[in-house]
């Protein structure tokens, strides 16, 4: 009986962290369209195979804190100062925010 209980704590600790873990999940892609500059869509598949850490290097307090669109304020001066997207597109881990803006924003 205690066996079986550790089991099922387990596998429902397992699906909870799962889906919580991510946000945009791969086959999914959620789109920013008040974008001046045209809409960006974030790509789960592309973000998920290229993320080193996983999801809760950007979901995390500091960054984007809930997994909900909308709940942040995503401005091109912060990415470009490092912060939410600039965190990961700065030349270094992944191609630089700043004179590359056809790669995000497609009208």
């Amino acid at each position: 009986m205690k066996r079986t209980m550790i089991l099922l704590v387990a596998c429902l600790f397992a699906f909870c962290w799962s889906s919580a873990v991510f946000a945009v999940p791969k086959g999914k892609t959620l789109t920013f369209s008040q974008a001046k500059m045209g809409a960006v869509t974030f790509d789960g598949t592309l973000h998920n195979n290229a993320a080193q850490k996983g999801c809760r290097d950007c979901h995390n307090p500091e960054t984007f804190p809930k997994m909900k669109q909308g709940t942040v304020k995503i401005t091109m001066d912060k990415i470009y100062q490092g912060q939410l997207c600039g965190i990961c597109h700065n030349g270094t881990r992944a191609f630089a925010a700043k004179g590359n803006c056809g790669r995000c924003h497609k009208r």
